[in-house]
């Protein structure tokens, strides 16, 4: 089956913002406006398409990421397919975020017109500069109270990017917010009809001329200085063609130099459309982007992949999510190549290969089946047997490996428990299942005590984990209290010997190793060198010492938390032509390390958050008291409105139940969003409280 739509009317877009910026809402009109839905879905009545989960429809917020296709044109142009994925603004969810990104061309970055840029619009705007996602903004409720289009422009400029430039301007605000004022066209819009399909263009009320000219000749002098013939026509002070703008700032959008600001209200129904307008206009097609880069798995070779469908077959897995009526779908995105139903590709990060059974294009929940697809597409799959987040997919006979999409480490733990020896079976698999959707969870075993710990990135994760074990997996458990996912590491470089004999009769056990250990800077990771010469210690025993060091280093020696940030280096040792083994020599690596570690000064770390509390002025004082009482540094205090802003770091094991004791502290009125910032190190008095309470 040919191609419906030629590769460069394909728009491969996410919707992202900070949680309650209106991206759901937005994404809810985008698939009214476009014809994919009859009714226009809303969060306070529970009826979003694309909130279909049970747990967002209750919580009014999105948890996993939703992909659907839909389709719009252009006013004169042809109709252009959007693939549009809205994603989850909570921090407890920034994976959904991370991997949404690594698959996108372009991102429409929804802001709240109250608020301007908060915490979580940084850091998915970061993410965004991370995966080089082309982007454009929208300013969304501009009909509440305290909206302002320029203060919330001003922080995008002043916080994320100075190259954010007004493409619209609205008319009026609050209670006032009529339309917007295209800027290029100089003509005014007004949406009219009970859900503001009718877009209405006129001139620009007499009131608001002076103002538009003033923002449009900001706009046109910054797109004539990204080339050199429109800047001569600029200077000379003639007339320039609206076609020729829009080729030169869409150009600048895709090299990152100029971020659009369209504006409107997402729950109002206005400009929306008029973002669908900017998405065709200004946001790459799979064709605008350099090609993907990757590795040849056999050479290790750096090899690319241009958008062609005459390309070798490429496609990334960047979501694994389980249906309750097809099973396992995989979510992936095709790179380069063409795919047909029943074929098989490569798995060329597992080795394996996978059989493509059917492919879905999905619309949110609802699903439509297809016999192929093209590059460009975003679509899902069932039933494929070993294929993860991160995966690539590709031809058989030219395989390549693309780059993986790195997540954070999981931050708070707690316990769990089945209640029934029935529900013990069903909790293991479920959670086995929960693991494989979500790369930020993890589950393990806890050896010592036989009790199951589950890891996740913040309160609210875990709690939506157990949520759903209980509703999708009908499994009984009780939870236990949230605990901080501490770590250990060492302050200075020391060295050990580690020695492990063991005669009696028979067969004896001998390794002998001398370990180097040396502290890494934050975030670096953990590193083993192997410096042996001269064959002091054969080859096939020395992944054996890397092997019992690794063990060692996740028991800890502190308080039995993993050992991060640190290399070690192996530089010595013996061995018994009979006695030595593997398992002798994997001991002896333990051994060694534990006493260096012990020697280098190991110390206990401490996930430190990045805080945002917004309070009414008459409790800062109190808040702030708070707020150090928790060993909190406070950063700054700024004013939003008629309220107090705090930025603060505090250790995360202050802030258990914050949000009850912040209501209380300020009758209700306080609101916060925190987000995992580093590691520190634990303060002496607290580590020697956390070491006996293990120890208990």
């Amino acid at each position: 089956m040919p191609r419906t739509y030629p590769i460069e009317r394909i728009r491969d877009i996410g919707i992202i913002a900070h949680i309650d910026a209106g991206k759901t809402t937005m994404t809810e009109r985008v698939l009214f406006y476009t014809g994919i839905s009859h009714k226009i879905g809303d969060i306070d009545e529970g009826t979003t398409v694309m909130d279909w989960m049970v747990q967002e429809r209750e919580r009014g917020i999105t948890i996993t990421s939703a992909a659907t296709t839909c389709f719009w044109k252009v006013k004169g142009g042809a109709e252009h397919r959007i693939n549009l994925i809205d994603t989850p603004g909570h921090i407890d969810f920034t994976a959904e975020v991370q991997r949404s990104l690594r698959v996108l061309d372009g991102a429409v970055v929804v802001f709240d017109g109250v608020a301007g840029v908060e915490p979580q619009s940084e850091t998915v705007w970061r993410q965004a500069d991370k995966f080089k996602v082309p982007r454009m903004c929208f300013i969304n409720k501009l009909d509440r109270m305290g909206a302002s289009f320029e203060k919330s422009l001003e922080s995008i400029q002043q916080k994320l990017t100075p190259n954010a430039v007004a493409v619209q301007i609205p008319i009026g605000l609050e209670d006032e917010f009529k339309g917007v004022i295209d800027l290029l066209l100089m003509k005014a819009f007004s949406f009219e009809g009970e859900s503001g399909e009718l877009v209405k263009e006129q001139e620009v009320p007499e009131n608001f001329v002076g103002e538009a000219r003033k923002w449009r000749t900001q706009l046109i002098e910054k797109i004539a200085s990204e080339d050199e013939q429109l800047l001569e026509q600029f200077l000379a002070g003639q007339e320039m063609a609206v076609e020729e703008l829009r080729k030169v700032l869409r150009q600048a959008v895709l090299d990152y130099r100029l971020v659009p600001v369209f504006c409107g209200s997402a729950l109002k129904n206005k400009g929306v459309q008029l973002m669908l307008d900017g998405v065709v206009y200004y946001l790459p097609s799979p064709i605008d982007l350099p090609p993907v880069k990757g590795t040849d798995p056999k050479t290790g070779r750096e090899i690319e992949r241009k958008a062609s469908d005459s390309e070798p077959f490429s496609a990334l897995a960047f979501k694994v999510a389980t249906d309750p009526y097809v099973g396992t779908l995989t979510y992936f995105r095709v790179y380069s190549g063409t795919l047909i139903k029943g074929s098989y590709v490569l798995n060329s990060s597992s080795g394996e290969r996978e059989r493509i059974g059917r492919i879905l294009r999905m619309h949110a929940a609802e699903r439509e089946e297809v016999s192929d697809l093209f590059t460009g597409d975003i679509a899902a799959t069932v039933g494929l047997k070993n294929t993860t987040t991160g995966h690539t997919l590709c031809d058989e006979v030219q395989p390549i490996v693309l780059e993986k999409i790195i997540f954070p480490e999981p931050v708070i733990s707690i316990r769990i428990e089945p209640k029934t020896k029935a529900d013990q079976e069903k909790m293991g698999l479920a959670l086995k299942k929960l693991a494989e959707e979500d790369p930020t969870f993890r589950v393990k075993g806890d050896m010592d005590t036989g009790e199951t710990i589950i890891s996740g990135m913040g309160e609210l994760h875990l709690e939506i984990i157990a949520d759903r074990l209980k509703r999708e997996f009908k499994v009984e458990a009780s939870v236990g209290r949230p605990q901080v996912a501490y770590k250990e590491t060492i302050k200075e470089t020391a060295e050990a010997e580690g020695k492990y004999i063991k005669q009696s009769g028979g067969r004896g056990q001998y390794g002998h190793v001398w370990l180097k250990v040396e502290p890494k800077e934050r975030g670096q990771g953990f590193e083993f060198i192997n410096e042996i010469k001269g064959g002091t210690i054969p080859q096939e025993f020395i992944p054996a010492v890397g092997k019992g060091v690794k063990e060692a280093m996740d028991k800890g020696v502190v308080a039995g938390y993993q050992l991060v940030d640190m290399a070690v280096t192996l530089y010595d040792g013996s061995y018994h032509e009979v006695d030595s083994s593997e398992v002798a020599f994997k001991i002896a690596g333990s051994m060694a390390l534990q006493t260096a570690c012990k020697k280098a000064k190991a110390i206990l770390l401490e996930p430190i958050m990045k805080l945002e509390v917004v309070v009414p002025a008459d409790f800062l004082g109190d808040t702030i008291g708070d707020l150090s009482a928790r060993r909190g540094r406070i950063e700054e205090t700024s004013d939003r409105l008629n309220t107090k802003v705090i930025d603060a770091k505090v250790p995360l094991s202050a802030m258990f139940g914050y949000a009850t004791a912040l209501r209380s502290l300020t009758e209700g009125r306080g609101t916060f969003t925190m987000e995992f910032e580093d590691y520190e190190e634990v303060p002496q008095n607290i580590a020697q409280e956390i070491i006996e309470g293990k120890r208990k």
